[in-house]
């Protein structure tokens, strides 16, 4: 039976324990089912509670006395172990989805199949042994007892819209200076020139995809910790963040490309143009669909008045707009 703690309704404390509680429960929710290997859903699901409880400790972190046990390096590698059989998930889907083929292509994709379920094999055992270790199991226990008898600092008092703005806008600044919105862009007096969207264009910029990778994690932690807020303001603020979804869904897209492209690299004999030039153009045709959508992001994202409302947007929440 978990103890109810009692915390001021509207202090910084309050709102610390509930995303951390809420997300904690989710990906234990799914534990079961994951060691199993039941259903691919569910071990989405638990890395995705684990990915959110981690972002809970890092928006919260700076006002609660967490153990060292539920640290963010802990929980990020247990996401991680998680995350390595998710995308093998998520390729698999892919080759799978190709019933269109010739069959020489669909026999080429089959031999990378066969490699990528060995791999999957070994990354599996490897989240079994993680998910009944020692430190997990510490993890767990650690993260019960604080939510049972929760320490904040005095900074925790505070209420939770007198700190909002605090809390917001450097997580809003990190993702305006990030280099990756350049990729491909020049400033030329008072104006922007972009590279143009073209298969070889494209492959060219993409050797910048740790960039690109980076900044769509940044997006999915920025998404997600506004997301704990969106009751303390407007609906251009919750405009945003399913903004900053889709910014972070279409970086996904380009990032699954690379990842697919780098695995077949890898496992075929042959160039994928070569040995399934009809796979390969369908390939290009998506990536540079999701490329379009990049590009109109990343012109927005870099227009000086867009920045000035975003920084804005958080400035602002229901009590200031009232106070105002």
């Amino acid at each position: 039976m978990n103890f109810q703690v009692k915390l001021p309704q509207e202090a910084l404390s309050h709102f610390a324990h509930r995303a951390i509680e809420k997300h904690f429960r989710k990906a234990m929710k799914h534990e079961e089912e994951v060691l199993v290997d039941r259903a691919p859903e569910a071990l989405h699901q638990m890395r995705v509670g684990l990915r959110r409880l981690r972002t809970a400790i890092q928006v919260f972190g700076f006002a609660a006395e967490l153990p060292k046990s539920v640290s963010e390096a802990r929980i990020r590698k247990f996401a991680q172990i998680l995350g390595a059989v998710r995308d093998l998930d998520v390729l698999q889907l892919e080759l799978t989805s190709q019933a269109d083929l010739p069959d020489t292509e669909q026999k080429a994709l089959k031999q990378a199949l066969k490699k990528l379920h060995h791999q999957r094999s070994q990354d599996f055992h490897r989240l079994q042994k993680t998910l009944q270790s020692h430190k997990y199991e510490e993890f767990k226990q650690s993260m019960e007892d604080w939510l049972a008898l929760p320490k904040f600092g005095a900074i925790a008092q505070f209420p939770i819209q007198d700190v909002l703005p605090d809390i917001l806008l450097p997580l809003i600044s990190s993702i305006l200076l990030h280099p990756a919105w350049l990729i491909g862009a020049e400033f030329e007096f008072d104006h922007k020139v972009f590279a143009p969207i073209t298969s070889e264009s494209i492959r060219e910029q993409l050797k910048q995809d740790e960039l690109l990778h980076d900044l769509r994690k940044q997006m999915k932690r920025l998404r997600y910790q506004t997301e704990l807020f969106t009751d303390f303001y407007r609906e251009a603020y919750k405009a945003q963040v399913d903004e900053f979804r889709q910014v972070q869904e279409v970086l996904g897209q380009i990032q699954d490309s690379v990842v697919l492209q780098n695995f077949l690299d890898k496992y075929l004999d042959q160039s994928i143009e070569k040995l399934c030039p009809i796979f390969s153009n369908q390939f290009d045709q998506k990536r540079t669909i999701s490329w379009k959508e990049w590009r109109s992001l990343q012109e927005k994202y870099l227009d000086s008045e867009f920045r000035i409302r975003l920084r804005q947007l958080v400035l602002l929440n229901d009590r200031q707009h009232n106070e105002n």
